[in-house]
């Protein structure tokens, strides 16, 4: 079984784009894949459930311990960032539909395949994995703030608070709780052990299942809205290219070890854009121009992290790490 899971992780970039192109053909083929919209919000309960139970509880508690690594990744993610996103917005048109889908997507940092792509990059994979709960708790918290700050009083036709309540209860509450009682099972009992083993195999094809139904929900809608996608192309490479610098550049200045600062790099680089589509939904009027920049970021990240898992381990070799994070 665990070479079966080492097969999916290590192939898991060519699945993800197999299930892209499955759902590509879905829709050229199949009317109606629409009705797959409802299926986002159960497959993302799905992949965050089994994202949040290959996380220890043990190790949830050193995640928080572990002082200097999650101020860096907070600071990063929620002050470098998003200082980052304000200036690159600036050379998108002025509409306030456009730029709230590309805030929505680049303020919020990636929960799940992250980690996976920082194991392929020679990251600290499991210190990012204990703080996937933090980041994610985080950045809804934050969202909304965010919003407000970069789209003034635009921002109040468009956040609610609704939606978030329903994303923090459906994606972050339940789905924790769930897996800490898998966990709590699987250490009392043979059945409960080997459910959680089994478990363990699905969070690179829960990711596939979550892109699927997501582009083959999303992609009949775009039609018109697909011009107005493309001009925020630009955009998400140029963050693409600076981000993962800038994350590596708050972990030399937190003094972290080398594997935990390309930790950081890919944390800051890739974006929660599965996550924030139920709550693009959300927004009156947001279709189809919304789920279309999101979903656009997401085609340009799957690409970058081809580049990364190549290039990012050639960031800080032995010789330059300094102290191990603590």
């Amino acid at each position: 079984m665990n070479g079966l899971r080492d097969t999916l992780e290590g192939r898991q970039i060519e699945i993800y784009f197999a299930a892209i192109a499955v759902a590509v053909a879905a829709v050229l083929l199949i009317p109606g894949t629409t009705a797959l919209e409802a299926g986002i919000n159960p497959a993302l309960a799905l992949m965050l459930f089994v994202t949040f139970l290959q996380v220890p509880l043990p190790e949830l508690g050193r995640a928080f311990a572990r002082v200097r690594f999650l101020a860096a990744l907070l600071a990063a993610n929620f002050i470098v960032v998003p200082l980052l996103v304000a200036g690159l917005i600036q050379f998108l048109p002025a509409s306030p539909m456009l730029r709230l889908g590309v805030l929505m997507v680049l303020l919020t940092p990636c929960i799940d395949y992250v980690v996976t792509f920082a194991h392929l990059g020679r990251s600290d994979a499991k210190m990012l994995l204990a703080s996937t709960p933090a980041l994610l708790i985080v950045q809804m918290a934050l969202l909304p703030v965010y919003l407000t700050a970069f789209l003034g009083e635009d921002a109040a036709r468009f956040v609610q608070v609704g939606p978030f309540l329903h994303a923090f209860v459906w994606l972050i509450a339940v789905p924790l709780a769930l897996a800490a009682i898998v966990q709590v099972m699987g250490g009392r009992s043979r059945i409960g052990a080997r459910v959680a083993k089994g478990l363990g195999l699905l969070p690179v094809p829960a990711t596939a299942l979550v892109l699927f139904v997501v582009i083959a929900a999303v992609l009949p809608q775009l039609g018109p809205a697909l011009g107005e996608a493309m001009r925020v192309v630009p955009v998400y490479v140029a963050f693409a290219v600076v981000a993962p610098l800038l994350g590596w550049g708050v972990g030399c200045a937190f003094r972290l070890d080398a594997a935990t600062g390309r930790a950081l790099a890919f944390s800051a680089a890739t974006r929660n854009s599965l996550v924030v589509l139920p709550l693009a939904f959300a927004v009156p009027g947001a279709v189809p121009l919304l789920p279309a920049v999101i979903v656009t970021q997401t085609l340009v990240e799957l690409v970058s992290e081809l580049i990364y898992v190549r290039l990012v381990p050639r960031l800080g070799r032995p010789s330059t790490a300094t102290v191990t994070v603590g």
